[in-house]
């Protein structure tokens, strides 16, 4: 391991940043007290610009090198989940039902990292843009920042993110060039019926009866209306229907999530969720409506700019531990809507854990953060060289 001997000097600092952010977590667009730490310290680093307020609570930073030359963007996230806190580390979230289960702190932390040492070593030609983004946990923080001119008020030839994974080896870095993680649509399904009397159930037309009838159909579709050789998820994740024992409810209620890699077999899946929902309707004298909203976009990573991270990643952590991999994540990611509009690259760092991502016992293991920041530091260094 070749963590930069600079950011090694400060890394207790990292950590306590951390900590504080940790223990005090904010929801998508609520990450006030986050920005001002991230402006603060931006500030205090002596990064040129720093910009405050984009798509609510967002942070921009601009870092201008020796001299003109392109311009490598820099991105990481700050929202928390709604999550109560099981972890019982003494840093441990003190704001109730809010929880960093996704390591958003530690990517926040690793940023500054990287800020704090390339705007004191200046060792590069060109402009660091430093991107901190809210709401990336499903709310469409990349969405707006676009929305508001992210890259017309902050131009980027290139620009990348990362993931802390704690399920992979510490220091292990890997990324998946082209599609790399999928896009998610998510739905919501109403079935309208009839309600009635429990005991006299021949009255009704019983919406929980058709939605129970439509969740058994919808498994289907992966099973028998999509090539096995496309990756695809549908799961239902919430199902709401009645409120006695005794009584048939008028309405039942459906959601859940579709994943996907290809977005032509994404709209058929749309249509074919319709098409059920339609015949549903007939074979019951009922209503269905359907809601089916696109949250993320299929990540892609640009092969050339992915050859260049994992070069900077094995200046860090080792050839051996640094590689181009093909492997296809179900997760899904805001960053790509970023990708969309620039180039560029999207790698995941392991750490020691043994608890997923999302889960309310799960712990960042703070040994990444010199590693992250090195290694998004040396990626600019390689890409805009003095």
């Amino acid at each position: 391991m070749s963590v930069l001997s600079r950011i090694a000097e400060y890394e207790e600092e990292l950590v306590a940043i951390r900590h504080d952010i940790h223990a005090h977590p904010e929801l998508g667009f609520e990450e006030t007290r986050t920005s001002a730490i991230v402006a603060e310290k931006l500030h205090g680093w002596g990064v040129d610009e720093v910009h405050t307020g984009i798509a609510g609570t967002g942070v921009v930073g601009v870092l201008k090198g020796q001299g003109e030359g392109g311009c490598i963007g820099l991105r990481a996230d700050m929202d928390a989940l709604p999550i109560e806190e099981a972890s019982g580390l003494p840093y441990a979230s003190q704001n109730p039902g809010r929880m960093h289960a996704c390591g958003h702190d530690g990517h926040t932390t690793i940023l500054l990292g990287a800020a704090r040492y390339l705007a004191e070593t200046r060792n590069f030609v060109g402009t660091v843009t430093l991107i901190f983004q809210p709401a990336e946990e499903g709310l469409g923080g990349a969405r707006r920042m676009l929305a508001e001119g992210l890259f017309k008020r902050f131009p980027c030839n290139e620009i990348y993110g990362l993931h802390n994974d704690p399920l992979s080896e510490p220091g292990q870095v890997s990324i998946t060039p082209g599609p790399a993680m999928a896009g998610a649509t998510f739905f919501d399904i109403k079935v309208e019926g009839t309600g009635s009397h429990a005991a006299m159930p021949h009255q009704s037309e019983d919406p929980i009866v058709i939605a129970t009838q439509l969740v058994q159909q919808l498994q289907a579709v992966v099973s028998r209306n999509s090539p096995p050789t496309s990756p695809l998820v549908l799961s239902v994740t919430q199902f709401h229907a009645g409120s006695a024992y005794n009584v048939i409810p008028d309405t039942a209620t459906l959601a859940g999530t579709i994943r996907y890699f290809d977005d032509e077999l994404c709209e058929q899946v749309h249509e074919r969720i319709h098409r059920l929902c339609r015949g549903l309707e007939l074979a019951h004298g009922v209503r269905i409506s359907v809601e089916l909203r696109n949250i993320f976009n299929v990540l892609v990573n640009d092969p050339k700019c992915s050859q260049t991270y994992i070069e900077a990643a094995r200046e860090v952590v080792g050839d051996d531990r640094a590689e181009l991999v093909d492997r296809l994540v179900t997760g899904s990611e805001d960053f790509a809507d970023m990708l969309q509009v620039v180039p560029g690259a999207y790698c995941w760092v392991g750490h020691a854990g043994s608890i997923p991502l999302h889960n309310p016992g799960y712990v960042l293991d703070d040994g990444i953060l010199p590693i992250g920041a090195s290694i998004m530091a040396r990626l600019v260094e390689r890409r805009l060289p003095r």
